[in-house]
């Protein structure tokens, strides 16, 4: 199974002060690779970047990697993590989903990150902060995770495939409910204020799902 297009990593590297080379090699095989220099910037970049897997460098912070590990689980105990350390004598396989000991190669690295991730290209889509598994019907961002209904699928998929633009009322009822009628477009506006409460932090301010009156909707991200 290749990567995920656009699957978002957030790796977790002490030792240098640019992105360390397997993380280039990541960002080759098609990955969009974030990078936090310690573990508390690490946790405060989580939203902001809402990622699919974090990969924590223990051995570059000269660190067992656990109280970092443990401090993602506490934000979102769904989110996997591969551990790096330094040698397999300090392996713990319940600190992380993935341990891999020095050295490794960027391959073995990239086996250990595939199986983590749900989905696969076709059925993930990745914009900004907000990460759509259509699959499984669920929508990750600023570091939540939520279901949608199918209705709510078509909504934001539509929504996100058109990021930066507004889309017409009439053209997302058509589509997402399968009718030329769009005399009552009402439920277009709660189902809207659905997916705000699942990818904003303040529904009632939104930052992404903005509304263009009298036009319709547009995703900023």
């Amino acid at each position: 199974m290749p990567p995920i297009k656009n699957a978002s990593l957030l790796v977790i590297e002490g030792r240098y002060a640019d992105i360390p080379s397997y993380a280039l090699d990541l960002q080759k095989k098609g990955f969009d690779v974030h990078m936090a220099a310690n573990g508390s910037q690490a946790i405060s970049r989580l939203k902001e970047v809402s990622p699919s897997l974090v990969v924590v460098n223990a051995a570059s912070l000269r660190s067992t990697g656990l109280r970092i590990c443990q401090s993602i689980r506490e934000k979102d105990s769904k989110l996997p993590v591969v551990l790096i350390v330094k040698s397999e004598k300090q392996i713990d396989k319940d600190a992380a989903d993935s341990v891999l000991a020095l050295p490794f190669t960027v391959q073995k690295l990239v086996n250990r990150i595939k199986p983590l991730l749900p989905g696969d290209g076709k059925n993930v889509v990745h914009v900004g902060p907000v990460r759509l598994d259509m699959e499984r019907r669920r929508v990750r961002c600023m570091g939540r995770s939520t279901k949608l209904t199918p209705r709510l699928v078509t909504l934001l998929k539509m929504l996100m495939d058109k990021h930066g633009e507004v889309v017409e009322r009439e053209a997302l009822f058509k589509k997402v409910w399968e009718t030329n009628y769009t005399g009552d477009t009402r439920t277009l506006d709660v189902h809207i204020s659905w997916l705000r409460s699942a990818i904003e932090l303040d529904p009632d301010n939104p930052k992404f799902l903005k509304t263009i009156r009298g036009v319709g909707y547009r995703l900023d991200v």
